[in-house]
């Protein structure tokens, strides 16, 4: 069956895809989605961000009732974990959540196909699906198809023992010991999680520190504290190894820099050293779409591919593989294409980690900025110095602030403590518009709240804090 008249045919409902299919129908483009999970959302809605956060609240919850009322006066015994209730509710927040963009589409007459998309050239998608196959005709092709795991070569990932991101979101028990490979983002969230529900956590990173890439000020203060929760770590360590042929499963580990293997013996076992782009199954060879190196689909800062018509945005190009960062991405090509002329700053993309604390960053590092050799100054400011961080007892962390030595235009902000991902907006709106670290202390900062110790961190930068 062939279809024709589209202005756009989207190859991907994740959030970098729905949100362009959207926005280009608002903005009078008629629109097809292609998306072949059999529910939007992508990675991030059914197997990624929103599972995982609902899965951290629900863990806090239990953690808090369990160990940290006592302090209020709150007394409370025969704590259980009913963890079917806990997946189930987590089940439930994705649904409702992927059927709220099935009414977006209707709702802005977005054409949902479900299948799997093959590009047979600039101006023909085919959705295939369950032996059927749909011929959607188009101006305008967005590839959108988001990120799969990486593999941990040697690794065979069952998603029960293990597992990938996916799996581990619904284990089915909660480990006596789990071993995460990877410390970043997903893997420290994921190994919170099943921390706070009763297992012992190790974690194995190649490189030397905890979510590389961070500021390393931040990083060595977030391994400490989430030491201090528990978390065990083995640093600049490599995993040679995983037999799980037995009762237990056996990881054998080395130093990354050579020396002495040693077996660590655990019950399940997460993989979660980073996402590849997903690419494969579009016909991209065939129709002439360059990729890159690293898979990853070449394209212009407008977005546009070696083939004129198509565009790609999100996980599968160059860049921070980051739901936002894929949204702002897929508004950008909708925009474009009926003649607007949008814009990203790349600098200006936070990214949070959800753990309690949370930590989030925004703009260049310390170590980015002494290797531009760009001279900066930096304030910083405790959230134990915060009257509210102290009033619920929220006192681990702080607010770093960078910005330029000449100009005070601030450059990067860097944050754990709690809501920080909530904070972080605050310097990405002023980054925006170009702000100093003086602008920000100016800026008047209701009373008792965490904003505070942003706006303290900010005197810190361009003077000197009134509360430390």
């Amino acid at each position: 069956m062939s279809e024709g008249g589209y202005d756009l045919v989207v190859v991907g409902g994740g959030p970098g895809g729905y949100v362009a299919a959207i926005k280009a129908a608002q903005l009078g483009l008629k629109v097809a989605c292609v998306d072949k999970r059999g529910a939007l959302g992508g990675t991030c809605l059914n197997i990624g961000c929103i599972p995982s956060k609902a899965l951290l609240h629900s863990s806090h919850l239990f953690e808090e009732v369990g160990h940290g009322l006592g302090k209020h006066g709150i007394k409370v015994s025969g704590v259980e974990l009913d963890l079917g209730a806990m997946l189930a509710n987590k089940s439930q927040v994705v649904k409702g959540l992927t059927q709220g963009i099935e009414y977006l589409f209707k709702k802005n007459k977005v054409d949902y196909v479900v299948g799997a998309g093959l590009i047979e050239n600039p101006g023909k998608v085919v959705a295939q699906a369950n032996g059927a196959a749909r011929e959607l005709t188009t101006r305008n092709v967005l590839i959108a198809t988001g990120s799969d795991v990486m593999p941990l070569p040697g690794v065979s990932i069952d998603e029960d023992r293990i597992v990938s991101s996916t799996g581990a979101l619904d284990l089915k028990r909660v480990p006596k010991h789990l071993l995460v490979v990877g410390a970043g983002y997903i893997g420290l969230e994921m190994g919170t999680v099943w921390r706070r529900l009763g297992a012992k956590v190790t974690v194995v990173e190649f490189l030397d520190r905890v979510t590389p890439g961070m500021d390393g000020e931040v990083s060595k203060e977030f391994e400490r504290i989430l030491k201090k929760q528990g978390m065990a770590f083995k640093l600049g360590t490599k995993v040679t190894g995983v037999d799980s042929s037995g009762e237990s499963i056996k990881v054998t580990v080395e130093p990354a820099k050579g020396g002495a293997a040693e077996t660590i013996e655990c019950d399940t076992v997460l993989v979660s050293i980073g996402r590849q782009p997903y690419t494969e199954g579009l016909g991209l060879e065939k129709v002439g779409v360059r990729l890159d190196n690293r898979g990853r689909v070449e394209t212009d800062d407008r977005f546009g591919t070696s083939v004129a018509g198509i565009w790609a945005i999100g996980d599968v190009i160059v860049g921070p593989m980051l739901a936002h960062k894929a949204e702002e991405e897929g508004s950008c090509v909708a925009e474009q294409l009926v003649g607007q002329k949008p814009h990203i700053d790349y600098d200006i993309i936070p990214g949070v980690v959800y753990t309690t604390p949370e930590v989030a960053s925004v703009g260049k590092t310390e170590e980015q900025l002494k290797e531009a050799g760009i001279t900066y100054k930096a304030g910083k400011f405790p959230f134990m110095a915060n009257s509210r961080a102290r009033s619920v007892g929220l006192t681990d962390g702080f607010v770093k602030l960078l910005a330029d030595a000449a100009t005070d235009r601030v450059l990067g902000a860097h944050i754990i403590g709690p809501e920080a991902g909530i904070l972080i907006a605050e310097v990405a709106v002023a980054m925006e518009f170009g702000a100093s670290s003086e602008d920000i202390a100016r800026t008047c900062h209701p009373h008792p709240t965490l904003e505070e110790a942003v706006k303290e961190a900010a005197l810190a930068t361009f003077a000197k804090p009134i509360h430390m």
